[in-house]
């Protein structure tokens, strides 16, 4: 799975979804939402605190094909995922 640092995906966010203090299956269906609506190639940035979002994000990738690109938390404890759209 290709992975970029965090930093270095800043740059090229082209949508950010806060899905914070929605529990699954939200913020999943919103990000497929999201990508539904992009194009390839394109980036989303998705801010959740979901205590499963990681393992949630990394399949839900998995299945679709789009590319997970980063899996971070940040300084608040927030899950910051960066996907490429396939």
């Amino acid at each position: 799975m290709a992975r970029c640092r965090f930093a270095d995906c800043m740059n090229e966010i082209d949508i950010e979804l806060d899905v914070r203090q929605l529990a699954c299956p939200l913020p999943i269906l919103r990000a497929k939402r999201s990508l539904s609506a992009m194009s390839s190639g394109q980036v989303l940035k998705v801010l959740a605190t979901d205590k499963d979002a990681p393992k949630d994000f990394e399949v839900f990738c998995r299945q679709t094909g789009n590319v997970l690109l980063s899996s971070d938390t940040n300084q608040e404890g927030v899950f910051v995922f960066t996907i490429r759209r396939r």
